[in-house]
């Protein structure tokens, strides 16, 4: 599918600058290009052919230029780097001769650090005088963080997580009116780590990069010791005041504060500011597995300072209300151009944002380019093709999830699958897909088809294979994928692939994230890494775009309810002695699986070809997804309402967490409260079920 293709340089400005400043380091040898040249775009290469005549030696990496030029400093939403950058992406998608190629606007809220009054970090004695300023670079902060100031002891809690601060509990620390300081990573985002410092009393939070997650050494390609890792912290996606509803037009809404906003200032933090801040701490040791690599700091806990002092913490933010461009570019489907297979990537970044930004918006692009030249070329998509560069990616994936909410009453009928290409390339080694069970068996497919990038002449999956299982690659969606909306919000399947390598990329989310540092990491294989990853979500695409029947597995949600059945069974003596039957949900769990593969074995039977049947069958397997959307509880009150991925008391993560208290901790299980989370997910299961069976008077036939 990578087919070659020739491009005058004339037709191509926006390349021609990038070409210009590329540094030598990024794509090896290159030559002066001309304006009669021609560029000839082959697998990750362009070769230059003179207009004199004859092709030159030199090469450039199409994917490094792409990212030299997106990264080449920050492009927060609304700055003049961005606004270029907005044009540009337009100016080259309408190159390619889409059939459609647009922009959408809209006004969001967006929160940046205050020019007049800068955040500040103080340790105060005894009495609350200052003696001594903590110096802090003013471009870190924490977007949505809550501003104002707290003052109070200090408490270490690890990663931040559930765990470490019940460990803080178990030995008496109160962290009431604390500033709580915590380390980056451990699975949990910012806006989870103070998400759960608030709910456990915290006043304030320090979030930072220890060096025994992020490799801080500058000489082996780590982070400086004063450099932070700045990420949002609103628990939600979006918009925080216009939640569940889209952000087309400020005027009309009155501002409604979302829920997941926090209460509690958080700021991040340099390694060398929490070492000077943590070697004063006193209290109980830390266990083993919280040590940290800070030079000259015993771990301990706190609260207290070894010198009875104080921290005092104030951040000063402001909220901005930003116009916001999503740059739309689609291919129609000859067949059903009503069903779209939809790719997107993060434009916007804080920083150059090579990976954060540059990596996903370069391959939207030559992805953009290889459907376009092969439409071209008489390749015939039944489906259509959208790809999308979203805007304030870097404060909650706020352009895509807006979008989403637009056209949220018409995308389950619309949307067949959506592909992030965020954060796509941190390394060559490990290939992870963070993604929906229906699209696992298009993800196996395509792996078995793909070279690995860094072992020749293996696919990825028998590399995989290799080292300990293909079922390794797939995992979870999370909160701050720029996946995770499309399928917990809109109930479309969704996935985000990423490689990596074992030792963690550092850069991401601070100042050093550029392209020459992401080329190093890389060996200089940055160009075959994204050509794999590209050929990756490609080969999906096209099946997704071509096959007559949708290959998504219907049948996966019926095993993921099947693991929590057993663990209920577990419990069912104890359950039915409190009142409460487990009975309807092994029976929703029954009429879902024997509706899935009914459907399964009809689609098998039928005439594929029939176009009658195909969209029948279609319609249905397009639906499963948004199925488990849960009815019963509120879009604005809580947006991510599939019962599987979502957030909230309705999910079947709320369920087997409370389930599990009555091995843990019984006098904490609510009977109330657990009766009506059972009945919501079983009420939701047993309604997508009943949706699969089709008609209703084909209901009670299968029920029965």
């Amino acid at each position: 599918m990578w087919h070659t293709q020739q491009i005058p340089v004339s037709q191509l400005e926006a390349v021609l600058q990038c070409l210009i400043p590329l540094p030598h380091s990024l794509c090896g040898d290159r030559q002066p290009l001309n304006k009669g040249d021609i560029l000839w775009s082959q697998h990750d290469k362009v070769v230059v052919q003179s207009a004199k005549g004859g092709k030159g030696s030199g090469t450039v990496c199409i994917l490094g230029i792409c990212i030299h030029r997106v990264s080449r400093a920050s492009h927060p939403p609304g700055s003049a780097e961005g606004t270029s950058l907005a044009s540009e992406i337009l100016h080259r998608f309408k190159l390619l001769h889409m059939d459609h190629t647009w922009t959408e606007s809209l006004y969001a809220t967006l929160q940046f650090p205050d020019r007049a009054q800068r955040s500040s970090l103080w340790l105060v004695d005894s009495t609350g005088l200052i003696s001594e300023q903590i110096p802090l670079n003013p471009s870190d902060y924490c977007p949505y963080s809550a501003t104002g100031s707290t003052m109070g002891n200090m408490v270490y809690a690890n990663y931040g997580r559930h765990e470490d601060f019940n460990w803080l509990k178990s030995v008496g620390v109160s962290l009431a009116g604390c500033v709580v300081v915590m380390r980056v990573g451990g699975g949990v985002s910012f806006a989870e780590k103070v998400w759960l410092a608030e709910r456990n009393g915290a006043g304030g939070a320090l979030i930072y990069p220890d060096p025994a997650d992020l490799p801080q050494d500058p000489r082996r390609l780590g982070l400086n010791t004063h450099t932070a890792v700045s990420e949002h912290v609103h628990l939600g996606s979006g918009d925080p005041f216009t939640p569940g509803f889209p952000s087309f037009n400020h005027t009309q809404f009155p501002p409604i504060r979302s829920s997941g906003l926090p209460l509690i200032p958080a700021q991040p933090i340099s390694a060398t500011v929490a070492a000077k801040l943590l070697s004063l701490l006193s209290g109980p040791s830390c266990p083993t597995s919280w040590r940290i690599r800070l030079p000259y700091v015993r771990c301990t806990v706190g609260p207290e300072f070894t010198s009875g002092r104080r921290v005092k913490m104030s951040v000063h933010n402001t909220m901005t209300p930003v116009l916001l461009n999503n740059i739309f570019s689609s291919l129609e489907g000859r067949v059903e151009p009503d069903q779209y297979i939809i790719l997107g990537a993060q434009r916007d970044s804080m920083g150059p944002g090579a990976v954060k930004s540059g990596v996903g918006t370069a391959i939207l692009l030559e992805l953009a380019r290889t459907f376009s030249a092969m439409v071209q070329k008489g390749f015939s998509p039944r489906r259509s093709l959208l790809f999308v560069s979203w805007d304030a990616g870097d404060f909650g994936n706020v352009g895509a999830t807006e979008w989403l909410e637009g056209y949220l009453s018409m995308l389950h009928l619309k949307a067949v699958a959506y592909f992030s290409l965020d954060q796509a390339i941190m390394g060559d080694d490990v290939l992870s897909a963070y993604t929906s069970p229906l699209l696992v068996d298009l993800l196996d497919a395509a792996i078995k088809q793909v070279e690995h990038p860094k072992h020749l002449g293996q696919t990825i999956h028998s590399q995989a294979e290799r080292e300990g299982g293909s079922w390794r690659i797939v995992k979870p969606l999370y909160l701050n994928s720029g996946a995770y909306s499309f399928t917990a919000f809109a109930g479309v399947s969704a996935m985000e692939l990423r490689f990596t390598e074992e030792r963690p990329y550092p850069f991401i989310n601070t100042p050093l994230d550029n392209a020459s540092r992401l080329q190093e990491v890389l060996g200089g294989r940055l160009g075959v890494t994204g050509q794999r990853l590209g050929e990756l979500v490609g080969e999906m695409v096209l099946r997704l775009a071509h096959d007559h029947i949708l290959p998504l597995r219907i049948t996966s949600y019926a095993q993921t309810v099947l693991q929590f059945s057993v663990q209920l069974n577990k419990h069912s003596v104890e359950l039915q002695s409190r009142g409460l039957s487990p009975q309807w949900v092994f029976s929703a769990r029954g009429d879902y699986s024997r509706a899935a593969e009914t459907l399964q074995r009809a689609i098998v039977n039928s005439d594929l070809h029939d176009p009658t049947a195909a969209a029948f069958y279609n319609t249905h397997i397009m639906r499963v997804e948004y199925y488990f959307l849960s009815q019963y509880v509120s879009v604005v009150e809580t947006p991510f309402r599939h019962v599987i991925h979502g957030r909230g008391n309705h999910t079947l993560m709320a369920l087997t967490e409370h389930l599990a208290l009555l091995t843990s901790d019984p006098g904490r299980f609510d009977e109330s409260c657990f009766r009506r989370q059972l009945a919501l997910f079983t009420w939701t299961l047993q309604g997508a079920a009943n949706a699969l069976n089709g008609d209703v008077w084909n209901i009670y036939t299968h029920i029965r």
